[in-house]
């Protein structure tokens, strides 16, 4: 039944506007155009049309930046992991925050909520399913006309030499020129997901699958899985395929125990979020290796769901030793014995690491890593170490001793800015920080590269705003 307080989505849209209009949402634009070989120059392509990337363009809109084209490889209303390999039920964050609202009451999940089901329904609610937070981004990209290009996959950043300009080559032959890049790249943009070599290299692709990957468990229906890997998603995989009647779901973790202690939640009250990259890059090492020691444990509702079936099982203290195609079947061996599946999944996370992507092959052995710029004060960490070592606002930064021409303007707005600027934009929970930094950084670069002649635009500036006269010459006559 509807709720006498849910206004409808038109009736919030008609709010948003006039939320827009008392904040000065549309601000002059102030970049001056570029061309360069008679074609235009964006002044920021942004890679990636999830929330990070939407997010982005609308901020830089506030800042008076227009000139901005989001790209991204999925089909319109599929950007991000939520109707792809995300299979959670519900997102992992507290239902109250506001990442990507910037401010304005009536641009927030729970605005967009309350204006259909009214606040008793809002008061319902637990944590947001993830299908509905997907349709949230699809409307917030919708009531704000963000410009969007779908099925557009970025395969090179080309750097033209001398002109801080960046020639982006995509996967059609399209190429497109922009001034300034962000990566909005999410969680495996920064790198590549990890598959350990025993099985990549014994099994059949028929065989595996990375919980990144399409998995169709339609097709297992019936079946057994193994499922290696002791963090949330390897729970919300077990869940998920579960629910689509495959018989038996084996979860199988290097680990004695569960693990239990979730660190964002600590970053989250205390304003560690917040105040990360503020830190001194000794104190980051130290955080981040006792973050990373952390596997991010289930919530506890997808833990429920999953032990719950019958064909659910979980096996502690079990790291894979070997994996083999046995007659058609995975052979798993542990230190408990053997066990045979129909189909393995692999939950084992990713490594963050700008020389595993493709789209940065000309220029990743100029960007620095932590293992370049930090010595610890205790052991080293290898996953630490291969993360570039950014800037301020998420841009590349040059290794000693390299020209870093070619960086300029590339910003790496995506999980592998963890170790230099803290969950920012790898978690919902960090980006309500993050954006306006990205956002600032980006506009100051625009304005600083074409200060020269902004100044002197604006040394002769000479057009009159008061028109007065004395005497009036009313009283002079």
């Amino acid at each position: 039944m509807t709720q006498p307080d849910a206004i409808g989505l038109a009736a919030l849209e008609t709010r948003l506007d006039r939320e827009l209009a008392l904040t000065g949402f549309a601000r002059p634009e102030w970049v001056r155009p570029r061309t360069f070989e008679g074609e235009t120059v964006l002044d920021v392509a942004v890679i990636g049309g999830g929330q990070c990337g939407l997010a982005t363009a609308m901020g830089l809109r506030r800042e008076g930046v227009t000139n901005v084209m989001i790209f991204d490889d999925s089909p319109a209303g599929y950007e991000g992991p939520w109707e792809t390999y995300a299979r959670m039920v519900t997102l992992r964050t507290p239902k109250t925050l506001t990442p990507i609202d910037f401010g304005l009451p009536s641009l927030t999940y729970q605005a967009w909520w309350e204006a259909q089901h009214g606040a008793a329904g809002w008061d319902a609610v637990d944590k947001i399913l993830r299908g509905d937070w997907m349709e949230y981004l699809r409307w917030y990209r919708h009531v704000l006309d963000l410009p969007v290009q779908n099925e557009a996959k970025l395969v090179r950043i080309e750097p033209v030499p001398g002109e801080d300009l960046h020639r982006l080559h995509f996967a059609d032959g399209a190429v497109e020129l922009a001034r300034k890049v962000v990566l909005a790249t999410g969680i495996q943009g920064g790198g590549e997901w990890h598959t350990p070599a025993m099985v990549r290299d014994n099994l059949p692709k028929s065989l595996w699958a990375h919980t990144s990957e399409p998995i169709d468990f339609d097709a297992l229906h019936g079946k057994r899985i193994g499922i290696l890997g002791g963090g949330a998603s390897a729970f919300d995989n077990a869940n998920y395929a579960l629910s689509c009647g495959v018989a038996g779901a084996e979860v199988f973790m290097r680990r004695k125990e569960l693990p239990r202690v979730n660190p964002i939640r600590f970053m989250e009250k205390v304003g560690f979020a917040a105040r990360y990259p503020a830190l001194d890059d000794q104190t980051k090492y130290a955080a981040m290796d006792c973050f990373l020691g952390h596997n991010q444990p289930p919530t506890n509702d997808t833990f429920e769901r999953a032990a719950s079936w019958p064909g659910f099982h979980l096996h502690l203290g079990a790291p894979w030793l070997d994996v083999t195609e046995h007659n058609g079947m995975v052979r798993v061996t542990t230190p408990q014995g053997f066990h045979e599946f129909d189909f393995v999944v692999i939950s084992t996370g990713l490594l963050s690491d700008p020389g595993l992507r493709p789209e940065l092959c000309d220029v990743a052995d100029l960007i620095a890593r932590w293992g370049d710029k930090v010595t610890p004060a205790s052991r080293r960490n290898a996953l630490i170490d291969a993360h570039p070592y950014l800037g301020s606002a998420f841009e590349f930064l040059p290794r000693d001793g390299v020209d870093g021409a070619p960086l300029h303007g590339i910003f790496a707005f995506n999980y592998s800015a963890l170790i230099s600027l803290g969950l920012s934009a790898s978690a919902l929970s960090g980006l309500h920080n993050a954006l306006p930094r990205l956002i600032k950084g980006v506009a100051d670069q625009l304005f600083l590269d074409d200060q020269e002649e902004l100044v002197e635009a604006f040394l002769a500036y000479d057009d009159p705003e008061f028109l007065g006269e004395w005497p009036v010459p009313e009283q002079a006559a």
